[in-house]
């Protein structure tokens, strides 16, 4: 018998966090907020950095925790993570190289469902109704993403827009929410270039995975899944040159009122739909090459759009 203590074990859970993907979305996306606060706002540096730290552990409990667990449970159940090629995708692989046993992930991700939970509600009671908001929004777009009977992961479309997208779009514009009387034109369009660009990475992230969700039972049939049984081999980039559309037109809403702001963002998405397009779709290798090229200027569109207010 495995002992409890393994559970939590610091590799198992440097392996569930998979840092790289919190920092590179989530993090990122409050940076893209925080710096316009930090630069042309008179805000107490110790309330901003105390709401900012709490957002921090909330997006690594939430997406690096709950959303892991859950989702390598689902993969787990379905198959599709034995199956899968990945380097970067396929889950956090824990159960694969038997650091942590699927029992252990299960107690794991009941805990921190419970936690989160009475956070909510503790927040809820003393005040801090947005924080309340944020924690019930993440824990839905954790639960629905994975678990049945929602699993919006395994259709098309609906695991982004429903799931991903309130999620990122949450703690996307939580800190102007919090800090502000309102929430300013800026946060809006940096919440959603920023969270629409995270659903064009997590749909290139299952290029290298489409044999392998096909495969899973029930088959998890993502957008890429679905493109490609409509299109052929080629298809499996749809998901993500859609999505690269979709910042293309926020591109000429930000152009209109902040044009340095724009050709940023013009000019890194020029990048990266060509370096999406010239990829070749079955080499596992160069599909992780680009994946973390796409997470990189993830960072830098947050940034930029965090600087150029």
């Amino acid at each position: 018998m495995i002992p409890a203590q393994s559970a939590f074990s610091l590799k198992g859970i440097g392996m569930l966090l998979r840092l790289v993907a919190v920092v590179f979305s989530s993090v990122a996306t409050i940076l893209s907020t925080l710096l316009p606060l930090i630069f042309y706002y008179q805000i107490s540096w110790l309330t901003l950095l105390g709401t900012t730290s709490v957002l921090l552990v909330g997006a690594i409990l939430i997406h690096g925790v709950l959303t892991h667990v859950l989702n390598d449970i689902a993969d787990h159940q379905s198959g599709t993570d034995q199956y899968s090629p990945g380097i970067l995708s396929g889950g956090s692989r824990v159960i694969q190289t038997n650091t942590m046993t699927i029992t252990m992930l299960k107690q794991l991700g009941a805990m921190m469902s419970v936690f989160l939970i009475l956070m909510a509600f503790l927040f809820t009671i003393f005040g801090y109704l947005e924080f309340a908001i944020l924690t019930l929004v993440g824990i839905w777009g954790a639960v629905s993403y994975s678990l049945k009977p929602f699993q919006f992961a395994y259709i098309p479309f609906i695991g982004e827009w429903f799931s991903l997208f309130p999620t990122m779009l949450a703690i996307a514009i939580a800190l102007p929410w919090i800090m502000l009387e309102s929430i300013p034109v800026w946060a809006w369009q940096n919440a959603l270039v920023n969270a629409v660009w995270c659903m064009a990475w997590v749909m290139f992230h299952h290029i290298p995975d489409r044999h392998a969700d096909q495969k899973a039972k029930p088959m998890k049939r993502t957008s890429v899944v679905w493109a490609v049984e409509r299109m052929g081999t080629k298809g499996a980039k749809f998901p993500v040159l859609l999505y690269f559309m979709i910042v293309g037109l926020l591109f000429i809403w930000i152009a209109c009122t902040r044009p340095i702001a724009a050709i940023g963002v013009g000019m890194i998405l020029v990048y990266a739909i060509r370096i999406v397009l010239r990829v070749n779709g079955e080499n596992v290798e160069e599909l992780t090459a680009v994946e973390k090229r796409l997470l990189c200027l993830a960072l830098a569109i947050a940034i930029w759009l965090g600087i150029f207010v």
